[in-house]
């Protein structure tokens, strides 16, 4: 986090942090947290479907073994909202983090050290909205169709890993890291044991 600032920025940005967005959060908040949380949970060695998945969890709030999964974000909650959304015409995969919930629940639901369900998922926007001067939240339930939408997003994505399939980019003519692909990717045949992948 240090690395994205000067030492001034990140000074204002942590003092912004601690005395006006942290206490709003908590005054919001803090009669409806749930007390049987668990906070910054890691998850790994989890397979789904032969893909060896992982993740770091924000706060999994558990009701015996129904649990809501939530994401905190420090981005506006207006400048965000296309990412919310499920799939749409202008945007077919759905939004970042409406997969990243999704996600959440096939790596909750596939961890076989807990039998926790995913109820439902949300993201706390941390930062007061501009218009009510509160923290906002996001709130997503999640369809079968939507598991399966993500499910086969992730099979696809394994696959082309897994065949060296890197070529494609976002598709944005000014995008640096697609020109960069596009002058200097040359593909090349990569060969490896089982043992070695």
């Amino acid at each position: 986090m240090h690395s994205h600032f000067t030492l001034n920025e990140y000074k204002n940005y942590e003092d912004y942090g601690s005395s006006v967005v942290l206490p709003e959060l908590y005054d919001t908040y803090i009669n409806e947290w749930k007390k049987e949380v668990l906070l910054e949970h890691e998850i790994k060695n989890v397979e789904f479907k032969g893909i060896p998945i992982k993740g770091n969890v924000d706060k999994i709030e558990i009701d015996g073994k129904s649990v809501n999964v939530i994401d905190y974000k420090t981005g506006k909650y207006t400048s965000n909202k296309s990412k919310l959304l499920p799939p749409t015409d202008k945007e077919p995969k759905g939004g970042d983090y409406w997969r990243q919930i999704i996600f959440y629940k096939i790596l909750i639901e596939n961890d076989r050290k807990t039998q926790y369900t995913v109820v439902t998922g949300e993201l706390d926007f941390v930062e007061p909205d501009a218009t009510t001067k509160k923290p906002t939240k996001h709130k997503i339930f999640i369809s079968p169709e939507d598991e399966e939408f993500v499910s086969n997003q992730l099979i696809e994505s394994y696959n082309k890993i897994m065949n060296h399939e890197f070529s494609q980019g976002c598709g944005e003519e000014d995008c640096t890291w697609c020109t960069f692909v596009r002058y200097n990717y040359k593909p090349m045949e990569i060969a490896a044991s089982d043992e070695e992948i």
